[in-house]
């Protein structure tokens, strides 16, 4: 007899991150995009990364990332190219973020998981989780998982988080 178990997207990522942050053994989240002592090469570069989004620098983003970067996510982006991350993503949400607060920068290998509450400039709030993959001294690709706007962190959505 066989069983057979449905399992949600956001199960799986707790558990994956959950995963994550036991191999992980010993890395510390830092709610700063500021530079983190004992901070991996790899975790610094993603620092960087959401420090541009901060300063409104697609230059930063256009260097960090590889010329063949990719992005994923569920919105309907399969692993699209640098361009095509500029025009969809970075020219319609830069003017509209205000911040990220990195809650956690998790990094091991060549791969960095983070997780952030995004600020929007109307004051919304919306958490999300973002696995890069570097490949020397560049991004290679990106992959975001939405999280619930509405839902949590409900302090953060009552702007008291």
């Amino acid at each position: 007899m066989t069983t057979s178990m449905a399992m949600s997207r956001r199960y799986l990522l707790a558990a994956g991150a959950g995963s994550l942050a036991v191999a992980c053994a010993g890395a510390t989240p830092l709610p700063s995009s500021a530079a983190a002592p004992g901070a991996t090469h790899e975790e610094e570069m993603v620092r960087k990364w959401y420090a541009a989004w901060a300063t409104k620098d697609w230059g930063s983003l256009d260097t960090l990332a590889a010329d063949d970067f990719t992005f994923s996510s569920a919105a309907g982006d399969d692993h699209i190219s640098k361009s095509a991350f500029k025009a969809q993503c970075w020219d319609t949400q830069n003017a509209l973020i205000d911040r990220f607060d990195l809650q956690s920068v998790l990094g091991k290998g060549n791969e960095v998981f983070v997780k952030y509450v995004c600020w929007t400039k109307k004051g919304k709030v919306f958490r999300n989780v973002e696995h890069f993959t570097i490949k020397g001294d560049k991004i290679a690709a990106l992959e975001c998982y939405f999280g619930d706007q509405a839902g949590y962190p409900a302090a953060a959505n009552k702007g008291n988080g």
